[in-house]
């Protein structure tokens, strides 16, 4: 067996690396101010960033991510490969303790693994992270032993992606066998309500969970027990605050001591106020405008007879055409993103250098319109989350703009993120406005789980509600996820990449810039992921 480097190379996104304090402080509490509301505070239910930012304070992962998106030992204190790349050993960290006593071992991980594909009416499954693996076993109760049948470079980052549960507080106290076709014993799982009202939400994270009220807070409270360095704050509570003003209101009004995404046109005013500190880093989340490449007649498309013209790749790129990317980072997200044509940014692995930033060209788009049948233009409704990301209704109010001059007489239907969420994936939109955030994967993460064709059995297109589906990119995408040696791996990344630009299988728009705002003597480390955790929040 070779020894693995334990840390990933750091990325260089300007922000710091993620550190705890160690000192305890008695009656300490915080409060925090989210912008959008987890669906659950189950850590396996929703692949959402509000539930993985949450899960982060309760439930840990094999490995874990750094601020900078570098792989860091968590439960698993080192790990190894086979000289052929196809086994993993991890060796776990001794002396673990759940939230109601019992010892963290093997068997636990093992019945993470049985439930990830099975959480019940699970809206975004994270059975991804688990499909490259073909055996996971433990020769021991301090060793899990992974096999893979290709060598896959990307294990690590999948396996830093879920929360590891108890299997005793799941109801499950005997042995565990994991198997990719259903777990021996294990008839049912429980459902996530059995997590929101505390009955399994036990984890080994620095928190344990108190209480959940949809709609008014979240409140976790410190871990004594905890394994690592003890945390600084004694209760916390994540208040949902889904309205930009009212957020920055309940900070200057001391309700609340951080809230994340003030609002942008407010961020200079704060940052003059001598009660406030604003901290900031950049993102690796894209946000994007996603096709319907199949249905027709296409939801919210009127004046083509039936037809779906985001079928046609002139019309995608008409589109793309009209919308001027510098206008909306510097009009609409004041200053706070940079314009996108990849899907991840240039610092991550796997872009491609050559391809450059489209200059928006009105008169060109509307001669491709023409050229598709349509010099008259048509009806178009974009579906968009007016709660989920930075500015994101204002954003697709100015696509629409856009679009409209070139002829896409074009609306915007905006409503809250867990509408948005449970309508996208029914389907119900022929455009639609939404947001990624890669992991260390780089490139590969949007590729396999945003435009690779749908592919449940690998594990791939899990987000890919425009259905997009091009034979030669799986492929490629496919080889790529396969590939350990580094250069290859990421010429593979760059091929797809200049697939996804060239075909306009979807249309990135900027890569936002994270602001967070503290009442002041506070500070914390902003995180590439835009998540909020709240263990790195401390006094300056």
């Amino acid at each position: 067996m070779k020894k693995t480097t334990l840390t990933a190379t750091a990325l260089s996104f300007g922000v710091l690396a993620l550190g705890t304090v160690a000192q305890p402080a008695a009656a300490q509490t915080l409060t925090a101010g989210f912008a959008s509301e987890p669906s659950s505070v189950d850590p396996l239910y929703h692949n959402l960033g509000p539930n993985n930012a949450t899960r982060k304070h309760m439930f840990e992962a094999l490995v874990g991510e750094d601020a900078n998106l570098g792989i860091v030992p968590e439960l698993a204190e080192s790990w190894e490969t086979s000289d052929d790349g196809l086994t993993w050993t991890f060796h776990l960290r001794e002396g673990v303790k759940f939230h109601d006593g019992g010892d963290f071992t093997a068997r636990d991980f093992l019945y993470t693994a049985c439930r990830i594909p099975n959480v019940p009416n699970s809206p975004s499954s994270m059975a991804g992270f688990i499909k490259s693996a073909e055996t996971i076993t433990a020769p021991d109760d301090m060793t899990i032993e992974v096999t893979t049948a290709v060598p896959y470079p990307l294990l690590l980052t999948d396996f830093a992606s879920f929360g590891v549960v108890s299997a005793s507080a799941n109801g499950h106290d005997g042995p565990v066998e994991y198997t990719k076709d259903g777990c021996p014993g294990i008839d049912s799982y429980l459902d996530s309500n059995a997590y929101n009202d505390g009955t399994a939400t036990i984890g080994t994270g620095p928190y344990k969970f108190v209480s959940f009220t949809p709609g008014e807070s979240i409140v976790v409270a410190r871990n004594d027990d905890y394994w690592g360095d003890a945390p600084y704050w004694e209760q916390i509570t994540i208040r949902p605050i889904t309205n930009a003003g009212a957020r920055v209101a309940a900070l200057l009004a001391g309700d609340v001591d951080v809230i994340e995404k003030p609002p942008v046109q407010d961020l200079e005013r704060l940052r003059n106020d001598p009660k406030v500190n604003v901290v900031q880093g950049a993102s690796s989340r894209v946000i994007y405008l996603h096709f319907d490449h199949v249905g027709e007649p296409s939801p919210g498309i009127e004046g083509t007879d039936g037809k779906n013209p985001m079928k046609d790749l002139r019309v995608r790129k008409a589109i793309s055409l009209a919308i001027n990317r510098p206008l909306i980072v510097d009009r609409i997200m004041g200053g706070l993103a940079v314009p996108a044509r990849q899907l991840v940014p240039d610092f991550m692995r796997g872009t491609d250098p050559e391809i450059a930033l489209e200059e928006p060209d009105l008169e060109e788009a509307k001669r491709l319109l023409a050229e598709a049948g349509y010099p008259d233009g048509f009806k178009l409704v974009i579906g968009t989350p007016n709660d989920r990301y930075i500015n994101d209704s204002k954003i697709a109010q100015a696509v629409a703009q856009m679009l409209t001059r070139a002829g896409i007489q074009t609306e915007v239907d905006a409503m809250t993120a867990s509408v948005f969420f449970s309508r996208r994936n029914n389907y119900e939109f022929s455009l639609y406005l939404a947001g990624w955030g890669a992991s260390g994967a780089g490139m590969a993460s949007p590729l396999r789980a945003l435009v690779a064709s749908q592919d449940k059995d690998k594990g791939l297109g899990g987000t890919n509600r425009g259905r997009y589906s091009n034979r030669d990119l799986d492929a490629i995408i496919e080889e790529a996820l396969s590939t350990v040696e580094t250069a290859k791996h990421d010429e593979l990344l760059r091929q797809a990449s200049r697939i996804v630009v060239d075909d306009m299988a979807i249309l990135p728009l900027h890569f936002e810039v994270t602001p967070w705002a503290l009442r002041a003597g506070l500070t914390m480390d902003p995180r590439a992921d835009q998540h909020t955790v709240l263990t790195t929040v401390r006094p300056e």
